[in-house]
């Protein structure tokens, strides 16, 4: 594992969080906004790994993914309650508050998507 910049990958984690901020901003309901959009931050958080850090992207997706998982199955408890940001806007709209199955799909999808992509793209 080496850390280097990469700007391929970072220009890809900007272009994807500028999508990310639309959807977020102009979608409120609706297949976009809750699946894409989670389809998406995977995507965007292994570009953001990528962008730093060299190393064998099956790692990247790995932790990307535990990463994910962790977030959605903290939606099950009342963490943000407890942290005293379950009343902030920001606090909901990046961590979420309602846990979902759809979502683990999402996430395992849009890893597997990058991570194919991004092999490919190496050989």
């Amino acid at each position: 594992m080496k850390f280097i910049f990469n700007k391929i990958h970072f220009t890809f984690f900007i272009l994807i969080f500028g999508v990310e901020i639309a959807i977020a901003y102009y979608l409120k309901t609706g297949f976009i906004r809750h699946t894409v959009g989670d389809f998406l931050v995977v995507i965007l958080i292994y570009c953001f790994f990528r962008s730093f850090i060299k190393t064998n992207p099956l790692y990247i997706a790995m932790v990307t993914l535990v990463l994910s998982y962790t977030v959605e199955f903290l939606q099950r408890t009342s963490f943000l309650q407890i942290l005293s940001l379950d009343q902030n806007k920001w606090a909901n709209l990046i961590f979420g508050n309602s846990f979902s199955i759809q979502d683990l799909v999402a996430y395992t999808l849009g890893v597997l998507a990058v991570t194919f992509i991004d092999i490919k793209k190496s050989n």
